[in-house]
């Protein structure tokens, strides 16, 4: 909560900052507050565990925001697509091996000792350092002819009117539309990383093996993230022409098939802690669970992978503010789940989640399509100064 506090708070300051700092700059300082707040766990505090977790907050802005940015300026509009799948990929590949090395390392613990948490954390600790290493050595990106976005000029802007530019880039339509999809990304966001595994887990009616598949639900929700990314990756040069919501409805319709399985198959009290209670499926499948924690990553690439195409292309011009209304929304919404998840049953938050799905992928769908007539009417206008000459 702390973390995610801090980060909606500091999105709206990350355009000022990389106004001045520039991409590469905010990613190193952001990955720092990562590799500060793994240390931590080496010498577990309270009060330092709620330090580094505002610091983290404030630190995943600047690399959240300074990555799209980054993104953004290494694109193009033939690109972005395929670059936007690659990244995506890459990035997920952590929640699949981490997922995977935690699964292997805990097996038959039924406590974490001292030894275990040191190599757990000390070998992540090495990892974000590796990463560390290689964001210093990323090249300065050049700027490629992007697309250009109608709703705010480019020029060189200094920290206030960056701020002020994240403002009104949050108030224009396209905007405004783009953040209900941005609310629904938070809130899955946060069903599928805190109350889904957590659900499999308490359901013990489906056997002794109900602790061991929250960490196969991480590792398969890695698999189809990181699935997502590779097709939407390899495709990118096709998702250009057809465009960007064929994808994001396919990817609705991807969550939904989960959470209709996850409706039959997981109990109403789930959320709640150890139940007894069954749903429909009588008793719960657990490959069915573990079907379900695939869907939902791969749904959730399908949604992602297009959001970052449309805000490194679309809104190229202004992609720190962007990205940072993008964080902002979306952290917003993961922490308002993350308040009536322990209080609400599964079958409400699911179609919270349904409500939300819908108008997200409405919303996207229709700034995509004003995106297409106005790229038609810019190649309409080119035609006819073309027959004029």
């Amino acid at each position: 909560m702390v973390i995610y506090a801090l980060l909606s708070i500091s999105n709206w300051l990350t355009p000022s900052v990389l106004s001045k700092i520039g991409p590469k700059i905010a990613m190193l300082l952001g990955a720092l507050t990562y590799c500060l707040f793994i240390l931590t766990f080496l010498w577990p505090q309270t009060w330092l565990l709620y330090v580094a977790s505002a610091v983290l907050g404030t630190g995943a802005a600047l690399i959240w925001t300074g990555q799209g940015m980054y993104l953004s300026k290494c694109s193009d509009e033939s690109t972005i697509s395929r670059n936007s799948g690659i990244f995506w990929a890459l990035l997920q590949m952590s929640m699949f091996f981490g997922n995977l090395f935690v699964f292997f390392l805990f097996q038959g613990k039924t406590h974490i000792d001292n030894d275990t948490r040191t190599l757990v954390f000390s070998i992540l600790a090495g990892v974000a350092i590796i990463g560390i290493v290689f964001l210093g050595a990323l090249r300065k990106p050049n700027q490629p002819s992007i697309t250009v976005d109608d709703e705010m000029p480019e020029h060189q802007q200094s920290p206030k009117q960056a701020f002020i530019n994240a403002v009104r880039l949050f108030m224009t339509k396209r905007m405004l539309q783009l953040s209900v999809t941005f609310i629904y990304t938070g809130l899955a966001l946060s069903f599928f990383s805190g109350v889904y595994g957590a659900s499999i887990g308490f359901t013990e009616a489906i056997g002794e093996s109900a602790k061991q598949l929250v960490g196969l639900n991480g590792v398969f929700l890695g698999v189809g993230e990181v699935l997502g990314g590779v097709i939407f990756g390899l495709l990118g040069k096709r998702t250009a022409k057809w465009g960007r919501d064929p994808i994001v409805i396919a990817g609705f319709i991807i969550h939904i098939s989960s959470f209709f399985l996850i409706l039959m198959n997981i109990p109403n009290a789930a959320p709640f802690g150890d139940t007894d209670d069954v749903a429909f499926f009588k008793p719960p499948i657990a490959a069915v669970a573990i079907l379900c924690s695939f869907l939902l990553g791969l749904g959730d690439a399908c949604f992602n992978t297009q959001i970052y195409s449309m805000l490194g292309g679309v809104f190229a011009k202004n992609s720190a503010e962007a990205f940072s209304i993008f964080k902002f929304t979306q952290s917003v919404a993961t922490a308002i789940s993350f308040v009536y998840s322990s209080h609400l049953g599964l079958r409400v938050q699911l179609g919270i989640l349904l409500v939300f799905g819908i108008l997200g992928t409405a919303c996207f769908c229709l700034v995509e399509w004003a995106v297409k007539r106005s790229r038609a009417v810019d190649v309409n206008e080119c035609e006819t100064v073309d027959t004029k000459k």
